[in-house]
Order: C-alpha cells, then sequence, then structure tokens
C-alpha cells in the first residue's frame, strides 16, 4: 500500500475502539482512497474503499442505515 513514492500512512483508531474486547477499528485516508483495518492484527487484511463509497458509506451511517435492528445486541469478536 505503500511505495517509495508514496506519502507514509497514518492510521487512526475509532474513539470506540476497546469499549468491547475486540471492537478495534482503524482507518487510514490515503491516495488511493479509505484503508480500513483491525487494529489489533496490523498486518492482517485492510479494506479499501474509493472516496465516494467512503462518502456514501457515511452519508447512509449519519442517516442512521446502518443501525443495528431493535433489539439486536453486536456480535463479539472471536
Amino acid at each position: 500500500m505503500t511505495g517509495p513514492e508514496s506519502a507514509p500512512i497514518t492510521w487512526r483508531k475509532s474513539s470506540a475502539s476497546g469499549q468491547n474486547q475486540g471492537d478495534c477499528v482503524e482507518v487510514a485516508f490515503a491516495e488511493v482512497g479509505i484503508l480500513v483495518r483491525h487494529s489489533r492484527n496490523p498486518n492482517g487484511p485492510v479494506l479499501s474503499f474509493t472516496h465516494s463509497e467512503w462518502q456514501a458509506f457515511l452519508i447512509g451511517a449519519h442517516n442512521g442505515e446502518f443501525d443495528l435492528p431493535d433489539g439486536a445486541a453486536p456480535q463479539q469478536s472471536q
């Protein structure tokens, strides 16, 4: 994701990370797009989204489109 000519990536951890064991999310803004990873596994898989995909997700999240259904509890990571 980085090469000799690219800027270093700065990861930002969610303020909600660590509130529940396993809920550790980090996001980085890169030239290629938005990167998302599990902060407890920094060398693991990374999801990559275009800027327009990320913007569409944020709008949906702000509008409550991804809220858990009533009465549903978040799943704990193993």
